[in-house]
């Protein structure tokens, strides 16, 4: 389970106050307000996800789903370890769940990440390790001339963004077929993945 904000330096204590106190998108908000992050000044890792879903949403916890039992085992980590708020950050492009479209959940708000993203990562002065979740994460967080025009292509290309950052696909089961088409993920990314885990953790 993750830990509640006790311990945290009074400034990034009072920011995440503030987040979790907004509104901005609430007219929006099918289930209403319920910010979902994870921050620590000592963390190693950021994790930069979409939006949480529904589930997410109920529980509080981030990636407290397939989706995240499916990133955690390309990550080589435990629950445990994913939860330890002074070695991961989790900071999705959306904090709250933004409801549900014709083809699966409706993308993240475009109102969170100007209010609050570049306040937020700068309360993360120790990441060694970035990932970097699907198209929202990738178009704010990997430069427009280094991005290919699909998630693949991005994807494909994640040695031009290591050791850093990696970029990598939704973890969704909705992927499925996604990785059956391209082995390559497993084969090659996957490896690697575990590796840079380890050493910004260590």
């Amino acid at each position: 389970m993750p830990r509640a904000d006790s311990g945290l330096p009074v400034a990034t204590a009072l920011l995440l106050q503030q987040v979790r106190a907004c509104t901005l998108c609430a007219p929006h908000l099918p289930l209403g307000v319920r910010p979902v992050l994870q921050v620590h000044p000592a963390a190693r890792i950021l994790v930069v996800g979409q939006a949480p879903g529904i589930r997410v949403h109920n529980s509080g916890i981030p990636f407290d789903d397939a989706s995240g039992d499916r990133l955690r085992a390309w990550m080589g980590i435990t629950r445990d370890v994913f939860y330890e708020p002074t070695l991961m950050a989790i900071v999705p492009m959306g904090f709250c769940y933004p409801g549900t479209g014709k083809s699966g959940d409706l993308p993240p708000r475009t109102e969170c990440a100007p209010r609050w993203r570049q306040q937020v990562l700068e309360q993360l002065p120790h990441i060694a390790l970035t990932l970097v979740i699907g198209q929202y994460a990738q178009a704010w967080h990997l430069p427009k001339s280094a991005r290919n025009n699909t998630v693949t292509g991005t994807v494909e290309h994640w040695q031009e963004f290591a050791p850093g950052v990696i970029p990598l696909p939704h973890p969704s089961p909705r992927n499925n077929i996604w990785l059956q088409r391209n082995p390559w993920f497993a084969e090659t990314l996957l490896p690697e993945l575990k590796k840079l885990v380890a050493q910004a953790l260590a």
